[in-house]
């Protein structure tokens, strides 16, 4: 990194306060005022997270979400979290229906069974209560893994509507409530059949089904029916694609951001998308996966900003090794190398801050700094036992992002009991 990058890095921070402690409704957010400007066209932010463990990243998107919604007219949270559990969530912070921290625990990824997250769904409740409908904020998920709660549904709506068709629970579909991407590659294609033949089935009927039900009743169908298909779809494929077919995480991004653009397009206001920088980027997070981000940009332009978030050094939570059933616990973890992106935010400005990048591009060193091949730490809800503390990812941030929150040190999210 030059001198001349480093000096614009520094000039161009903005600081980031009370990240520390629990959240509280720092000075209104103020501070985060200069976002106005940098935001003020866009319709979509991704705002990414280097570990899913971090609980300084969970207070951020919690300012940043509360400026988003009281300022900048956001009115949904899409989170990268199943698309048919997160709507327990959003009848809690639409209604108050039910309870909070066990909607977010049937959300069935331990990621977001935190207390900063609890925080975040307390606040939209508290935000909603005094909001006029269309500035209420939703809880939105996008992801089409764990789609028990669809099937459940779908199952007892059947047994009113077409009790022909019940009882799906004991048939090829009830395997997948908790099918993981790529696990179906048997059987997939049956289970992925019968899903789309269900669809297929409502939508030739819907006219009857509507008289007999409701159309509201016969939508809810549909809306679960579909979300089943995506579940089956990324389940049915194998991880990685061969040739022009997608694999299964490849069309898990792309089934999140075609759910973010309908949430869009669908709200009256814009839309804050809460998943990690692999998904947020407007690249590849691996060599044959498009990520989220990337779809967005081709279909928003500039009108999708990717935030990304990195940490300098102290400690995260994530599962140890590829177990998916030992509890997270807490990883330590130094500084990175001094040619990390990381490092060199710190060498400019160590305290926590922000950088929008798109206002370095017309600089020709910081442009050169910024399409240069360079390497972050990205760490998912599982890490190795021991070499998590080497890895590092390759990054091209001029590809990639379009801001850069630091964070200089990392505490790891408080579990809920």
């Amino acid at each position: 990194m030059t001198e001349e990058v480093q000096r614009w890095l520094k000039q161009n921070a903005l600081p980031l306060r009370g990240l520390q402690g629990e959240a509280s409704d720092h000075d209104h957010d103020h501070d985060l005022e200069p976002l106005r400007d940098v935001l003020k066209d866009v319709r979509v932010l991704g705002m990414g997270e280097a570990t899913h463990g971090t609980g300084e990243f969970f207070r951020l998107k919690h300012r940043l979400l509360r400026f988003l919604v009281r300022d900048m007219g956001f009115t949904t949270l899409a989170m990268e979290a199943s698309a048919s559990a997160a709507q327990a969530v959003d009848e809690y912070v639409l209604h108050g229906t039910g309870d909070a921290s066990d909607a977010l625990v049937g959300l069935g990824f331990w990621t977001w069974r935190t207390r900063e997250m609890l925080d975040v769904v307390e606040w939209m409740r508290d935000h909603n209560r005094t909001a006029p409908p269309e500035r209420a904020v939703r809880f939105v998920g996008i992801d089409p893994q764990r789609c028990g709660p669809s099937l459940a549904a779908l199952d007892a709506l059947l047994r009113t509507m077409a009790p022909e068709r019940a009882d799906i629970m004991s048939g090829p579909l009830g395997t997948l409530a908790d099918a993981k991407p790529g696990s179906f590659t048997v059987q997939g294609e049956q289970v992925l059949d019968e899903a789309r033949d269900l669809v297929r089935f409502l939508e030739e009927h819907e006219p009857q089904l509507t008289g007999r039900v409701g159309a509201e009743t016969v939508g809810r169908a549909l809306g679960h029916a579909r979300v089943v298909v995506a579940a089956a779809d990324v389940a049915a494929r194998p991880l990685h694609g061969e040739a022009e077919e997608a694999g299964a995480l490849a069309i898990r991004d792309r089934y999140m951001a075609q759910d973010v653009i309908s949430l869009e397009q669908r709200s009256v206001g814009k839309v804050a998308v809460w998943a990690h920088n692999g998904h947020v980027s407007t690249d590849h997070y691996a060599s044959d996966v498009p990520a989220m981000g990337q779809h967005l940009r081709k279909h928003y332009g500039d009108s999708y900003y990717a935030l990304g978030l990195l940490f300098g050094e102290g400690a995260f939570r994530a599962r140890p090794g590829n177990s998916a059933t030992r509890p997270p616990r807490r990883h330590r973890i130094s500084s990175a190398g001094p040619r990390s992106v990381e490092a060199q935010l710190a060498a400019a400005t160590p305290e926590d801050h922000l950088i929008d990048l798109r206002a370095g591009r017309a600089l020709p060193a910081v442009g050169q700094w910024l399409d240069g091949q360079q390497f972050v730490r990205s760490f998912g809800a599982s890490v190795p036992r021991v070499t998590y503390r080497f890895h590092m990812t390759p990054t091209v941030l001029g590809r990639e992002y379009d801001g850069l929150a630091y964070v200089a040190s990392s505490t790891p999210s408080a579990l809920l009991s």
